[in-house]
């Protein structure tokens, strides 16, 4: 679904997003959670811990990030977290070219700013494309995730 020239735009989350925010976080988990024999209230509340601890976790370790709602015209899409930090978007809203967008406006800045930019995606993560596409290369195995790194061009690792 493309934003169909609607303005995208961040504002910071506040407490009344909160709900929002948990529902983009357990469409992330979503194949995940249909692999376990759990009922949809173990699922839920599974989730709804899932999501406060890492939510918690992210605003006391990056007090410095921006913590923001990716926006499409008047409608919330998904989120971005930066320290920079997260980013996830609701499932009708992938393969939309949004993610690429909002990418790479951050790539350009990094390469503005001469710094490198690390995320952590799963194995079976679809967006692993993305990130490959964008210059991303995976720098090491961390459990069920790769740490991939972009660099600015012209610089090299190690």
């Amino acid at each position: 679904m493309p934003t169909d020239g609607a303005a995208v735009t961040l504002r910071p989350i506040t407490p009344e997003d909160m709900d929002f925010l948990l529902a983009v976080y357990a469409s992330t988990r979503a194949e995940e959670m249909d692999q376990v024999p759990w009922s949809d209230e173990q699922k839920a509340d599974f989730l709804r811990f899932q999501f406060e601890a890492q939510h918690r976790y992210y605003q006391e370790h990056f007090p410095a990030a921006a913590f923001d709602l990716i926006v499409v015209g008047d409608e919330p899409v998904g989120r971005l977290y930066v320290d920079r930090l997260d980013i996830a978007l609701l499932p009708e809203r992938r393969g939309s070219g949004l993610g690429s967008q909002l990418l790479d406006q951050l790539l350009n800045e990094a390469r503005e700013a001469s710094k490198l930019v690390r995320i952590h995606v799963e194995h079976n993560n679809p967006a692993m494309r993305l990130y490959l596409r964008l210059g991303f290369e995976k720098i090491e195995e961390q459990g069920v995730y790769h740490l991939m790194e972009w660099r600015p061009s012209g610089e090299s690792g190690g």
